[in-house]
């Protein structure tokens, strides 16, 4: 056999092990191994956008296949060799109307379906509930406009511990696709997803529902799904963000009504519980503690757990003049961060409470020891400074 055929099997038989590998469910709601095709789905748009790839796959392919089988065989059997003579002709209205007419049909029986999927992808009217989704650098926030879970706002950061990623343990299930909060919605309801962004362009993508969906700074978007069967599904941003771009997984938990109602009702409860009073005075200690978990939830991807930062990237705090310095520079840019650089605002990511005790955590970390100007900061510094 010769080279190249072997190198022909050798593809093929690659491509079915892969196929056959791409059975294999690895991650519960993620990807499979080795995947190849587009998921199922569980929305109605992504089966049809399944529908449609194999459509025009299949379409493409038979035109493939005409257009150079004519071709290979017009080669082979007209060769010089075999002592064909080229014929002479000018002009055939019959073939030139079939190259026209032909080809218009085949576009319109591709495009009518498609247009018909891109125009329900965008038809968020009649939604039974509304969620805002904020992309961070680097997390989503999300916001319940309205239902039973109206007023419940989270933020969904990143789950897998950094000594996973370091590759100081191995890797888990749901490695870099799990989030210390999901998404919760009811099963077989209409969903809209209204999108925007705080500082640069993020896209939220969950493949199961065929939705992606750019979030933009400045603007408000929105795409729509309505999943047909419980279960937990998973995402990413699918826009080139910044350096932890790989680190910010969407998780969207589907539940029955009243599960879901359950849930909402909790949520409820334990914000409640868990509501900051910003007009309370805490204390070095409290401030301290509640702002080494922000900290770690928050800043530490760019500013390193030892304070050091990333050089020529993020600046250390250890030492820095400004965490030493007076507290009104620290909260503006911690608040409103710091335009033409990497430092986002966090003023409406985190709450007062939440702002003081990083700072004030920050003031009292590694070298800085508490021994520059204002070593506490109150939430009503942050409430004055906003």
């Amino acid at each position: 056999m010769k080279k190249w055929w072997r190198g022909i099997l050798g593809a093929c038989v690659l491509l079915f092990s892969c196929a056959a590998g791409a059975q294999v469910q690895d991650m519960p709601g993620g990807p499979r191994v080795d995947q190849l095709n587009l998921h199922e789905g569980v929305t109605q748009i992504a089966q049809d956008i399944v529908w449609l790839h194999w459509l025009l796959l299949i379409i493409c392919g038979v035109i493939f296949i005409g257009v150079f089988g004519v071709m290979f065989y017009s080669i082979w059997a007209h060769r010089k060799s075999r002592g064909h003579q080229a014929s002479t002709f000018h002009e055939h209205l019959g073939v030139e109307v079939a190259w026209t007419v032909i080809p218009f049909i085949i576009v319109i029986a591709m495009a009518l379906p498609a247009t018909r999927t891109v125009v329900a992808m965008k038809d968020t009217s009649s939604a039974d509930l509304t969620i805002k989704a904020t992309g961070y650098q680097w997390k989503w926030g999300y916001e319940y406009l309205d239902g039973p879970a109206s007023g419940v706002k989270f933020l969904a950061t990143l789950s897998t511990p950094r000594s996973q990623i370091d590759g100081r343990e191995p890797k888990g299930e749901f490695y870099l696709m799990e989030t210390d909060n999901h998404v919760v919605v009811p099963v077989d309801k209409k969903v809209r997803i209204v999108l925007t962004a705080a500082d640069v362009i993020h896209s939220w993508m969950i493949p199961d529902f065929g939705v992606k969906q750019d979030a933009i700074p400045g603007f408000l978007r929105d795409a729509w799904f309505r999943a047909q069967k419980p279960g937990i599904y998973r995402g990413q941003c699918a826009e080139l963000c910044g350096k932890d771009h790989a680190f910010m997984p969407i998780v969207v938990e589907v539940l029955p009504q009243a599960d879901y109602d359950a849930w909402a009702e909790e949520q409820k409860k334990k914000m409640a519980a868990n509501a900051d009073d910003p007009n309370k005075e805490w204390t070095k200690e409290e401030l301290i503690a509640r702002g080494e978990k922000v900290f770690g939830a928050n800043c530490v991807a760019c500013h390193q757990a030892n304070g050091k930062g990333v050089p020529g990237s993020f600046p250390p705090l250890d030492g820095d003049k400004t965490v030493l310095g007076p507290k009104a520079e620290q909260l503006k840019t911690v608040l409103h961060g710091r335009p033409g650089t990497a430092m986002a605002a966090f003023g409406g990511q985190l709450n007062d409470v939440e702002i003081a005790a990083v700072i004030t955590y920050t003031r009292h970390a590694w070298s800085n020891a508490g021994k520059g100007e204002d070593p506490v900061v109150q939430p009503k510094d942050s409430v004055a400074a906003r």
